[in-house]
């Protein structure tokens, strides 16, 4: 006779729930998936994190045997489709990818949020580097970093450069190379990179800080000048040209990238199984070559990394707010 016909009947009743929550989480994981998953996108298609998405979305479904839904939820500042993520069944089948600005400048710059990307987020991997490029006219008399921080040396506030407001990418970019350079710079704000490259070309502003794939087009044809890859990495789309730890501004670096997420309290074996397939999908020289192909640096890097990479970035935007006075818009 089975042990368990020897238990009584109240026995078993107090211990039937205790015994179900370990083992309720891995048969849902050995079943995982079993119906379509859906990819978060907190931007509008057609964006940078909108591309990265489908490309990893069809790899991923190949590899999975399901479909993988692209869901575009913007506005708010990434943090309508992040809340969205972050309060969805954890259940590995709605995932979030995006980039710093859902995972740590969000945290670092707004006193209220509605998630808290270290507590309600479940790292699973980063997949690519988005590097940012630090460019001038063509006819700026500015041909390396140290030539544009001895300028704003001689006239604090005298230099502008462009960004797309307050806590930006541009924005906090620029603020960090003003104070590795030990400079005061003075931000201008712009709609998009459409118009912060038009004031630059025309020469409105002194120096921009925008995407190498926006910016390399201008580079190419002769209008725009790069000084500096403002990340730790120099991009393979612009190779000649060093970055800011070359030019010994360390603490300028800026590095954008994407990351995909699952909510907190999804199973450890779904998220171990996406992380597995991502990293195998972000091998795949096609994929790779797609990406490079838009600008962007395949990236493999596990759950630690990534949440190595938001406390870190958490901190260290949230001293440099304080200490310039950036409010998110």
């Amino acid at each position: 006779m089975k042990f368990g016909k020897l238990l009584s009947a109240a026995v078993l009743a107090a211990f039937s729930g205790l015994a179900a929550l370990p083992v309720l989480p891995v048969k849902a994981a050995d079943a995982w998936p079993s119906k379509p998953i859906k990819l978060v996108v907190p931007f509008p298609p057609g964006g940078g994190t909108d591309l990265v998405a489908r490309a990893i979305g069809q790899k991923l479904a190949t590899r999975l045997g399901q479909p993988v839904v692209v869901d575009n939820k913007p506005g708010a500042s990434t943090i309508i489709g992040t809340d969205a993520v972050a309060k969805a069944d954890a259940d590995g089948y709605t995932l979030l990818i995006s980039g710093s600005t859902s995972y740590s400048v969000n945290a670092a710059l707004r006193a209220k949020l509605p998630y808290d990307p270290l507590k309600d987020l479940a790292p699973v991997a980063m997949v690519a580097r988005a590097p940012l490029v630090l460019v001038v006219p063509a006819n700026s008399p500015f041909h390396n970093l140290a030539d544009l921080s001895a300028a704003a040396r001689a006239k604090p506030g005298s230099l502008n450069y462009s960004t797309f407001g307050s806590g930006s990418a541009p924005h906090l970019a620029g603020a960090l190379f003003g104070l590795a350079a030990g400079v005061k710079l003075q931000d201008v704000p712009y709609k998009g990179s459409s118009q912060a490259l038009t004031a630059l070309i025309s020469g409105e502003i002194q120096f921009g800080i925008d995407t190498v794939a926006t910016a390399a087009p201008q580079i190419r044809s002769g209008r725009l000048r790069a000084l500096a890859i403002v990340g730790s990495v120099r991009s393979s789309v612009l190779p000649d040209v060093p970055t800011v730890i070359e030019q010994k501004l360390p603490e300028a670096v800026f590095d954008a990238w994407y990351a995909v997420a699952a909510p907190a309290r999804t199973p450890a074996l779904v998220l171990q199984r996406l992380t597995k397939e991502i990293a195998a999908v972000m091998a795949d020289p096609e994929m790779q070559t797609q990406l490079r192909i838009q600008a962007m640096e395949p990236l493999a890097g596990g759950p630690e990394m990534l949440r190595n990479q938001m406390e870190t970035e958490i901190a260290r935007y949230r001293a440099l707010a304080h200490r310039v006075g950036i409010v998110a818009e």
